[in-house]
């Protein structure tokens, strides 16, 4: 009964004071179990892509409720290649082909 969560926080930006979204997943074995192998997903700014990667200030977090999550068995490639070109177009280092 292995299960997989996502917990997701959000804190201000240091540099334009928009929303960062934090991720992690975390396993748990059982119901009743510690989470174990912990991984941290990442962090974006979502008004300026700034990739933020602690709070400043922790009373400003706001955490948000662990949600289960389904493991996927394969990544489609082609959709994580077009969201970072469109991220770095974003930031203004790549320009996307006609």
């Amino acid at each position: 009964m292995r299960r997989q969560y996502l917990h997701l926080c959000a804190y201000p930006c240091d540099v334009c004071a928009g929303p960062v979204i934090a991720g992690s997943l975390a396993v748990r074995e059982n119901e009743i179990s510690k989470e174990s192998d912990i991984r941290l997903i990442g962090s974006i700014c979502l008004s300026c892509s700034h990739r933020q990667s602690r709070p400043t200030e922790l009373e400003t977090t706001r955490h948000f409720p662990p949600v289960q999550w389904e493991t996927m068995n394969g990544a489609d490639v082609t959709n994580i290649t077009s969201a970072y070109a469109e991220a770095l177009a974003r930031a203004g280092l790549y320009k996307q082909p006609v």
